[in-house]
């Protein structure tokens, strides 16, 4: 048997060396850049221009599909009219303090002062509070606090009588939701993480905890307690968008419910004691936990009539309870003694728009929709 000779190279066997691949080419000098000053470049893109650049490779595909370059081209397609203020609202948030009414208009938040009979407010803000770059989506007001995240990714906090302001970068996408209790922060984002901030002394803006939710958050609260947080997502993958949350190790705790069907997403969460909670989103249900006796399920619900997504509700923390639709303006009132709808309102709007914020008291309820603020008086006759 004779010896196993070694592979025979190809020249050997009378072909020519295989071509070796060429060598890679170095990285573009344009990833060098930051990514603020990428995203600076693509703003002064148009939206073909932006579909153009995303069909390049899958770096500028996640570059250009960014909703901070097209928020801007959508702003500019949207019939949304124009406010009894004059400037355009688009999506709006508010908060009432006595007197003052705070309200989002594009990167800032006015306080307007109350008109002595309620039924308005004073043509010409107070006060103006800056510093996003992008729309603001959500804020709160505690305790002559403003706490606010903006489209931009940052997290802004203004102290109301004075000039002190803190602004720090939170997440890498919008922060959607955010709320502020006993000098911790939490935030959500499109980018699926919330996080707990501190703002203590020597601390302020340190991320103290980041939780990966897996899925977009589009609601937060913290509760009573201060011991916990609840968090409400987009429900697109197989964990229910209503999950709490440990505050001072980011840990879970528990699930709330267990039939969420897949898109119900939780737009909107409300804490009325540490253990009973409201939620209402895109399935069409105002839901009432009580986390004492289930976690399982909701102890109360009632639906929508119309079908329509619910995306705010807010409760006097006794029996009533008010609620926005997605659709034509349409408020809601409910008593958690009844199962229908107690009252409704369609509010007046030159097109279509949802309800996307809203506060009442025993006298009034102001509701922002995208082309005005409308108010209900409910002492009129």
């Amino acid at each position: 048997m004779g010896r196993k000779g070694s592979p025979r190279s190809p020249q050997a066997e009378g072909g020519s060396r295989a071509a070796s691949p060429p060598s890679s080419s170095p990285p573009s000098p344009l990833w060098a850049l930051p990514e603020e000053l990428l995203l600076l470049i693509c703003s002064y893109l148009d939206a073909q221009a932006l579909g153009r650049l995303g069909q390049v490779c899958r770096r500028l595909r996640f570059l250009s599909s960014r909703d901070l370059l097209w928020r801007r081209i959508a702003r500019g397609c949207l019939n949304s009219g124009f406010t009894q203020l004059g400037t355009d609202l688009l999506m709006p948030w508010m908060e009432l303090d006595g007197e003052y009414l705070y309200l989002s208009q594009a990167e800032n938040i006015q306080a307007y002062r109350l008109c002595s009979d309620g039924t308005g407010l004073q043509r010409h803000p107070q006060a103006i509070f800056s510093g996003h770059q992008e729309d603001v989506c959500r804020f709160v007001l505690v305790n002559s606090h403003i706490v606010s995240g903006g489209g931009d990714g940052n997290i802004v906090l203004h102290k109301i009588h004075g000039s002190y302001s803190v602004k720090f970068s939170a997440h890498e996408q919008e922060v959607n939701c955010v709320d502020f209790q006993g000098g911790l922060i939490v935030s959500g984002s499109r980018d699926r993480t919330a996080k707990v901030w501190s703002l203590s002394a020597g601390r302020v803006g340190q991320c103290l905890h980041t939780v990966q939710t897996e899925d977009r958050v589009w609601s937060i609260a913290i509760s009573p307690l201060l011991s916990s947080f609840v968090t409400g997502t987009a429900c697109c993958g197989h964990t229910s968008p209503l999950r709490i949350w440990d505050l001072e190790s980011g840990q879970l705790l528990t699930c709330l419910g267990t039939d969420f069907h897949r898109g119900a997403g939780v737009l909107d969460v409300f804490y009325e004691t540490p253990s009973l909670l409201l939620s209402c989103g895109y399935d069409t249900y105002i839901r009432y936990w009580d986390i004492r006796t289930s976690t399982r399920k909701c102890v109360q619900e009632w639906e929508e009539p119309h079908d329509s997504a619910l995306y705010c509700i807010r409760s006097d923390k006794n029996h009533m309870i008010a609620s926005g639709s997605s659709y034509y303006g349409v408020v809601r009132l409910w008593d958690k003694r009844q199962t229908r709808c107690l009252q409704s309102f369609h509010l007046s709007s030159p097109t279509s728009s949802p309800v996307y914020c809203l506060r009442f008291s025993t006298t009034h309820l102001y509701a922002a929709l995208a082309s005005a603020l409308h108010v209900l008086d409910f002492t009129a006759p």
